[in-house]
């Protein structure tokens, strides 16, 4: 069986939080969602579960980042080409998020990122399969790298 992720996140409005990353194109899990949390389907391993912020704080005995303040984390995800990459942050933004950094575009590799409504970063990125060119100007998986 494959190791599973879940990033816990606080949130202070569960159903903004949920509207926002729904309109993302990100479905839920209702087997383990309520009044205060939501498990978020990234893909078959990975998820993460938004907490009310009074929930998330019976998991923990430190005090909680105010995430509009201070970051405490970046949370990335891919997706299949540039394209995409702009269109979710397009989403993002339209669906009430915040810009964060600009458009990063290393050629095999290109990112660009958002805050959700809480403030979380968050970072979309496309990699080429092939990776990074080499040195002589091939891909360097071309070599086994």
């Amino acid at each position: 069986m494959a190791t599973q992720i879940y990033l816990n996140l606080p949130v202070k409005d569960l159903k903004r939080s949920v509207d926002f990353f729904t309109a993302l194109g990100f479905s839920f899990n209702p087997d383990y969602t309520d009044e205060n949390a939501t498990c978020m389907i990234i893909n078959d391993n990975a998820f993460v579960m938004l907490l009310v912020e009074n929930f998330f704080k019976t998991t923990t005995s430190k005090d909680l980042v105010d995430a509009t303040r201070a970051t405490e984390a970046i949370t990335a995800f891919s997706v299949d080409s540039k394209e995409a990459v702009d269109e979710t942050v397009r989403k993002a933004l339209a669906a009430g998020g915040r810009p964060s950094q600009e458009v990063q575009d290393y050629g095999f590799m290109y990112n660009h990122s958002f805050q959700d409504p809480d403030g979380h970063l968050w970072e979309v990125l496309w990699m080429d399969p092939a990776g990074p060119p080499a040195e002589d100007g091939t891909a360097a998986a071309s070599e086994g790298r």
